[in-house]
């Protein structure tokens, strides 16, 4: 009975009523109306996988899983059993069921990672045989066809060529009596074909009189002529519903052979619908799946953000106010929480909205709640919230809470025997049950009142596996510094507003607003202050230690909020760094790749031109002058294609223009300013001196000694004349294009270019805004190949090519 009125007063009907909305078949929305609560944590668990797999199932799906077709056939099936005959649209209904099951089926099939959704369907038979055979014999508007049997397909070819005869005599006697009648209509009545007749001439047209219109001005007679004609069409349409009955006794027939496994189908697809409408409505809600956990292995029941599913749907559909959402983080050694605080706070909200999640967790729904919810599984949710106070039985507002606890403790009592019964050597079995006390120990007494309070909770401690009550006895404050098995919890309320904020603070018992209240509502000072002394000092003095705590904890949400933005923006930042790094190396592999398909692309070349020195060389005999002029033509080639050969790394180095060096002879870091001469020399700058070192007096930042500086030979004096020089001559092979080139990639494509040149090189930047053109002179001028640079020739593009002489 406890379980009953628990249910009544956290409004889980209500909820029940909210998940219907959701079901897509009427078997699922009356299921989901009567939602029965399982008996074992293992039944909550497969329901809960049900509806993680429908809701996994239908983010795959671009529609949603489908029941159409899927009807209660329920009915039907019982009066097949009882060699009733089903109507055409109860046949129909059925083969509509059919295919609707298949149709789940295949969808569940076609999918992966369904384990429990599979093994559900596994075993769903679903007639196709049966299906077709009721489509045959049955059309879409529940009529028997003609094809169901040959006997009526014969039936109803005599009645189509009777009703023709009847009609065509009466249609005769219609033009031949065009006087008597009051229109040219042929009509039915019970079944037999008639004609209007005005009521002055009907011995017109003598026959039987089967109606009369309202104003009697007509009659309705069928003529003597037709009337065996009508006979015999009676007799025939009383054959046709014959037949047709015969044909819809065999199909139920055969529905009742199978109907176990009809029924089978019928509790599937309705399970699948409310599994459906579950995950629909935790998807609505916002909500998140449970994990139940175990408090004896030291798990903490977390729910972050709860929020009352009757105030998410009040606020959506019923313009209601926003929801403020509670945490509850309890500690497994909790197993009392009594709530403190003004009242419209919040506090039976907050027991309410605890009550329908660990309901809403046995019957396979998510919780609205942040990730992750974890929740221990109550074998039993009993509560006592309201004022039971009745006229009719005597009962006081006192009266009707003890009434009502009693029920709860002999539910806790009788749930402690079950659990001996079930266990061989039980040592003694832990509490499993959830109590919601509201207004605990109120109604009589606060002495009184109050020290049963502390004796029922103490009791509830041992008995239960979590006790939440709210009260306003401060005596019930200090029970947390007594046993570690209590907690404190308040709900805060805002002293500048005079209104409570609805949000539930953690270890800090609520104090005392009703004096500060009534004088911010205007009661005298001086009553106030008699009723401060009245309650004493001492009581000041905890209000005031709680106010403190408060502060603190609004201090400490405060940084906390302002580290998770910091934390936030560190994440961001790193976001930003990964993916321009990222981008780096995307380009950098593309350049080398580009880089090796024109170095694939210049060997195919020189290949394909020695290839034609060859067959130049094959034609014919030849001369020592052709010899001599295909191996000018290949050492061309080589020096063309053949990238120049690395200089071999040479150990220290050389310190160049700008470079910084230590003089360790003075003690200084310094700049070069210039390099190094032949004689060893170089000029460097430290602050604002500049002065001329050896070259054996540095060293590199990194403690490298310098090359020294070798003199070159002068050149022996040519015994013969130099030969001609070559003209410099612009060819495909020494020009290079870096229009819509930026500065970084044109130096990279520069730096290879001048690396294997021979001879000078023709650079097009073109004009454009003249950043490419700066960035290009600026490279060349401090390159150490390059001589000297200057704009080319008109003809060859003016200042938008460059001309650089290498070294």
């Amino acid at each position: 009975m406890i379980q009953s009125e628990t249910l009544e007063l956290l409004e889980w009907h209500r909820l029940c009523q909210h998940l219907a909305t959701f079901a897509a078949t009427k078997l699922g929305a009356t299921a989901a109306r009567h939602l029965k609560i399982p008996d074992s944590q293992t039944q909550s668990e497969q329901l809960l996988e049900q509806t993680k797999e429908i809701y996994q199932l239908e983010t795959r799906l671009t529609t949603g899983l489908s029941f159409e077709g899927i009807q209660d056939i329920g009915d039907s099936l019982e009066r097949a059993e009882r060699s009733g005959v089903l109507s055409g649209d109860e046949l129909l209904a059925i083969a509509t069921t059919l295919a609707g099951a298949r149709s789940l089926r295949r969808v569940i099939d076609n999918q992966e990672d369904l384990p429990i959704l599979s093994e559900l369907v596994a075993d769903l038979r679903t007639y196709p045989d049966l299906e077709q055979e009721i489509h045959r014999c049955i059309d879409e508007r529940a009529q028997v066809t003609d094809r169901a049997s040959q006997k009526l397909g014969e039936i109803r070819t005599d009645l189509r060529r009777l009703r023709s005869q009847i009609t065509q005599k009466l249609q005769n006697i219609l033009q031949a009596k065009s006087g008597a009648v009051q229109e040219q209509l042929i009509t039915q009545r019970s079944d037999r074909f008639v004609i209007p007749v005005k009521a002055p001439q009907k011995d017109a047209i003598p026959g039987i009189v089967h109606d009369t219109s309202t104003s009697g001005a007509t009659l309705y007679v069928e003529p003597n002529s037709v009337v065996p004609l009508g006979n015999q069409l009676r007799q025939i349409i009383r054959r046709e519903q014959a037949e047709e009955e015969a044909v819809r006794r065999v199909l139920t027939e055969q529905v009742a052979a199978v109907k176990p496994d009809l029924e089978r189908l019928l509790a599937i697809a309705t399970t699948l619908d409310l599994a459906t409408a579950r995950s629909r409505y935790s998807y609505w809600l916002g909500a998140n799946p449970p994990r139940f956990i175990q408090r004896e292995d030291s798990e903490t029941i977390t729910l972050r953000n709860l929020r009352h599913p009757l105030l998410v749907w009040q606020q959506q559909h019923e313009q209601g106010q926003p929801v403020v959402p509670v945490d509850l983080l309890i500690n497994p050694l909790i197993r009392v929480v009594t709530i403190t605080g003004p009242n419209t706070g919040g506090k039976t909200v907050t027991l309410k909205t605890l009550g329908l999640a660990a309901l809403m967790a046995k019957v396979g729904l998510f919780v609205p709640a942040r990730e992750p919810v974890e929740i221990p599984w109550f074998d039993k949710v009993l509560a006592d919230i309201g004022d039971e106070q009745s006229l009719q039985q005597s009962l006081s507002t006192f009266s009707g809470h003890i009434r009502r606890i009693s029920r709860i403790l002999e539910a806790l009592e009788n749930g402690e025997a079950e659990g001996h019964e079930e266990e061989s050597n039980p040592p003694c079995p832990m509490p499993n049950s959830l109590v919601l006390l509201d207004e605990v120990g109120a109604g009589t007494d606060p002495v009184e009142g109050s020290a049963l309070a502390i004796a029922l909770l103490q009791y509830l401690a041992n008995h239960a596996q979590l006790t939440i009550a709210t009260t306003h006895f401060g005596e019930l404050k200090a029970l947390k510094y007594e046993d570690e098995r209590f907690e404190n919890a308040s709900v805060e309320f805002d002293e500048s507003t005079l209104s409570p904020t609805y949000r539930l603070l953690w270890g800090i018992p609520g104090r005392s607003n009703a004096l500060t209240i009534a004088l911010r509502l205007g009661l005298k000072p001086e009553v106030v202050q008699q009723a401060k002394t009245q309650v004493g000092e001492a009581t000041d003095e905890v209000n005031q230690v709680i106010a403190g705590l408060e502060a603190q904890r609004r201090r400490q949400e405060t940084k906390a909020a302002e580290a998770q933005s910091l934390l936030q923006q560190a994440e961001r930042l790193y976001k930003e760094v990964s993916a321009k790094a990222a981008s780096l190396e995307e380009r950098e592999s593309s350049l080398r790749a580009s880089q090796e398909i024109a170095v694939q692309q210049a060997i195919a070349q020189a290949k394909g031109e020695i290839a034609q020195v060859i067959r130049r060389l094959q034609k014919g005999t030849p001369t020592a002058q052709e010899a001599q002029q295909a191996t000018n033509a290949l050492n061309q080639i080589g020096q063309l294609y053949q990238p120049a050969t690395p200089a071999k790394p040479k150990a220290g180095f050389m310190p160049k223009l700008g470079d910084r060096i230590r003089v360790p002879k003075l003690g200084q870091i310094a700049d070069v300013i210039a390099a190094p001469n032949e004689d060893g020399e170089l000029s460097v700058r430290f602050g604002l001196m500049k002065m001329t070192v050896k070259l054996q007096d540095v060293e590199s930042l990194d403690g490298q000694k310098p090359e020294p500086v070798v003199k070159a030979k002068p050149a022996p004096a040519p015994v013969t004349p130099p030969p001609q020089s070559v003209p410099e001559i612009r060819t495909s092979q020494n020009t290079i294009d870096l229009r819509g080139k930026r500065v970084a990639d044109a130096e990279y494509i520069l730096d290879k270019a001048i690396s294997e040149a021979t001879g000078p090189v023709w650079i097009i930047h073109g004009y454009g805004t003249g950043k490419l053109r700066q960035g290009v002179h600026a490279f060349l001028q401090q390159h150490s190949r390059v001589n000297n640079y200057e704009p080319a020739e008109q003809t060859d593009g003016g200042s938008g090519v460059t001309v650089a002489y290498i070294k």
